[in-house]
């Protein structure tokens, strides 16, 4: 069989590109179908692409870093019958049955193979091993006493040893990099840390965020002399020096003597931020309305939801958002987006609620699919699943688009307000700021009360001033008075 070229598959609608992050193979190595030959980064989601043809790799196209458009060539692959691709390490065989069949994975959502044909199921034990080994996403049980959007950076991943792998830490070398997260590729990015100088703590030499961290930490100091990002692993980005020269001290409250200034290249997801948010600000005429509101009931029902049901915990962002979906209900103009080509405003079926969340590689806006139709305690298994997939970067993209309405929870950052920017294409998103004690009036008396600050931003052309307060009033009159929820059923 000859050469077989795969090429960078559509990883989500509206991606044109993906940057390369760590190849899984090596030029020579025999792969299987279905094997992740490679970890790239879209503006959505890190995300694992596997092979759908069988054979040795003779080329990999593009160094990691690099940006791939979607379309071009990823990785050859010489099947059997080809020059040298017969014979595999350790005696694996490859199947010419399973390589004519063609894939049957699925890719985030997207088939990689070549229609429904089926194909046949490896044997156990057969499969070979491949060129590294793939990160474990972080599991971080939710707790259920906080706020889902309050997300904490994940521990490193937890790797296994390798066989053959050495006791105790190795040192990196230039020639093999034993780094496995993106996450901590990019933290040494920023920090201007040569990854061939760090000693991996790591299994095997693997080098950890801890590590990354402690570099970063000693250049600060002064502990060593910074080495210039162009030198590093990703010697195609702009340089991004840091750091002092040894011996000197740094001034307190002050950027140390002589350092340059941090460069950090707009891509992957802080680009699509970027640019999403920019396009907000050009197309949509935003207005902002805001309350306070007591939320003492509010976490008075909380408590007793839960002390009810202990097995099934709901938390406040939960019942933030089935007040939000019942006030949608009430005023379903604000879950609708504008078609500036057919001059028209489109208002959705159903409410694809979209949860705004921070996590290491940057805000992201997860979206529950059908969220009306999910019961309180539906929606908090949901959003503590969600979190829990968002902080360890394993969302796919279709998890992050489609939302009609997005709830924003800033009050985690310890703040009382926000005029945040709309979700484009949505028209209105719902703040809600700390709830902090405040001196309050109930019944004619001063008395110490939880208090929240509750924000709508929404998109003038889909309604005007009526709707939004009406909308906002109903929200808050649910947060001081939760029993209208069940009136409003």
């Amino acid at each position: 069989m000859s050469e077989q070229v795969f090429l960078l598959p559509d990883l989500g609608e509206g991606l044109t590109e993906a940057e390369i992050v760590h190849w899984r193979v090596a030029v020579g190595d025999v792969v299987t179908v279905d094997q992740t030959v490679v970890e790239v980064e879209t503006a959505k989601a890190v995300v694992d692409v596997p092979c759908p043809y069988a054979g040795r790799v003779v080329a990999l196209h593009g160094a990691e870093g690099e940006v791939r458009p979607v379309g071009q060539p990823l990785i050859t692959v010489a099947g059997p019958g080809t020059d040298g691709s017969t014979t595999e390490p350790s005696g694996h065989a490859v199947y010419r049955e399973e390589e004519r069949a063609g894939s049957g994975n699925v890719l985030i959502g997207y088939g990689t193979g070549h229609g429904g044909r089926s194909r046949r199921r490896r044997r156990a034990g057969l499969a070979p091993a491949t060129h590294a080994t793939a990160p474990a996403a972080s599991q971080v049980a939710p707790d259920p006493a906080a706020s889902p959007v309050a997300l904490n950076p994940a521990p490193p991943p937890a790797v296994g040893p390798h066989p053959t792998a050495p006791a105790g830490p190795q040192p990196v070398t230039a020639a093999a990099v034993l780094v496995i997260s993106p996450i901590v590729r990019r933290l040494a990015r920023d920090h201007g840390v040569d990854l061939r100088a760090v000693r991996g703590s790591g299994p095997g030499g693997v080098v950890r965020r801890a590590d990354v961290e402690a570099a970063a930490d000693a250049l600060a100091r002064g502990a060593g002399t910074p080495v210039p990002q162009a030198s590093g692993v990703h010697a195609d980005r702009p340089a991004a020096a840091v750091g002092v020269a040894a011996g000197q001290p740094a001034h307190v409250g002050l950027a140390p003597a002589g350092a340059a200034d941090l460069v950090i290249p707009l891509t992957g997801i802080r680009r699509a931020i970027a640019d999403k948010l920019s396009r907000s600000r050009r197309e949509i005429p935003e207005v902002t309305i805001w309350v306070d509101a007591d939320a003492t009931a509010l976490l008075q029902t909380r408590a007793a939801i839960n002390a009810a049901r202990p097995d099934q915990p709901v938390s406040i962002l939960a019942l933030l958002a089935r007040i939000c979906l019942s006030g949608l209900r009430r005023y379903p103009q604000l879950n609708a987006r504008v078609d500036t080509e057919g001059q028209r405003i489109i208002q959705s079926a159903g409410v694809h609620l979209g949860i705004a969340a921070q996590t290491d590689r940057g805000l992201v806006v997860p979206v529950l699919r059908d969220a009306d139709r999910l019961t309180t305690a539906e929606l908090a298994a949901e959003l503590a699943a969600t979190t829990t997939a968002a902080r360890a970067g394993g969302l796919p993209p279709a998890r992050l688009t489609g939302g009609t309405f997005t709830l924003n929870n800033y009050g985690v950052f310890g703040v009382d307000g926000s005029t945040p920017i709309i979700n484009h294409p949505e028209a209105a998103l719902l703040g809600v700021g700390r709830i902090v004690d405040k001196p309050w009036v109930v019944d004619g008396q001063l008395a110490v009360r939880k208090v929240t600050q509750l924000s709508l931003t929404f998109d003038h052309r889909v309604c005007d001033g009526g709707v939004a307060g009406g909308f906002l009033r109903h929200v808050a009159d649910c947060v001081e008075q939760p029993a209208l929820l069940v009136a409003a059923v």
